[in-house]
């Protein structure tokens, strides 16, 4: 079982921050405990155990909690951050969370992730109901699919840059429908080798990603223009309101309307 202790968010210039050796070190079936850093922009130093690591944005970071560590904002450099601090039983079913070092990896389901940790971040901020079992849940699936990346191992260079540049080409044509024919032509691949390729990098079909990308820019657009709901739904591709506003609260776990009233006191 996993429960989550704490999800804050640090950012700035001038961000400092020590943690000292436990006693206990965590072993196969015992509790086991510490913290997910999840870079969202810039970068900044961690020294764990005496190895210096440099995480930037798009970087996951676990850290035991009986590894000594000292980590430190860059000066001039802005760095933002989400951390879970998380306790886990029985954590044999992530051989991750029983390494007695640091781990760390870009992910590629960091973009799948990132929005849906601020929404939770904001539900254990403003005390939800039921936001504890929501983080645990969240936490938990995050540490399954990076441990999948990690099982996995290092993927080419070459295919990372044909899911960059699948990324940039959903980037310019998100409110249009884009199938994977269309990405497997960008990238001079057959449309199965580019859904395959897409999915192995980001952790989502092709279709998951584009209502991603809809999705945040949904929240953008509701919070700062002057459309409304159907309109933004119609801009984005969506001529079914109900199915877009569906899809908005399963992203970000509030409805389309709470926006709308945020948008509302923020032009008071």
């Amino acid at each position: 079982m996993l429960s989550v202790i704490s999800i804050m968010q640090h950012q700035g210039t001038s961000w400092y921050e020590e943690q000292l050796s436990s006693p206990t070190l965590s072993q196969e079936g015992e509790t086991t405990s510490g913290q997910l850093v999840v870079m969202t922009y810039g970068k900044c130093l961690y020294w764990i155990n005496g190895e210096k690591t440099m995480a930037e944005r798009g970087d996951f970071l676990f850290i035991p909690s009986q590894l000594p560590y000292y980590g430190k904002s860059i000066p001039t450099v802005f760095h933002e951050k989400i951390v879970i601090r998380f306790r886990m039983e029985q954590s044999g079913a992530i051989p991750l969370l029983n390494c007695p070092l640091h781990t760390m990896s870009k992910a590629g389901i960091y973009e799948m992730c990132v929005e849906r940790l601020r929404a939770i971040q904001k539900e254990w901020i403003d005390e939800s109901p039921y936001a504890t079992v929501r983080a645990a849940a969240l936490l938990l699936d995050m540490l399954a699919l990076w441990s999948r990346e990690l099982d996995r191992g290092q993927l080419s260079v070459q295919s990372g840059d044909h899911a960059a540049r699948m990324k940039q080409y959903i980037a310019d044509h998100y409110r249009e429908k884009i199938t994977k024919a269309e990405l497997g032509d960008c990238i001079g691949r057959s449309p199965n080798h580019a859904a395959a390729l897409f999915r192995q990098h980001t952790g989502q079909t092709i279709s998951q990603y584009v209502h991603h990308v809809r999705m945040r820019t949904a929240q953008y657009l509701l919070r700062e223009s002057l459309l409304n709901i159907s309109e933004i739904a119609e801009y984005l591709g969506y001529s079914d309101v109900s199915y877009f506003q569906r899809l908005f609260k399963r992203a970000f776990g509030y409805p389309p309307s709470v926006a709308l009233v945020e948008r509302s006191s923020h032009s008071l």
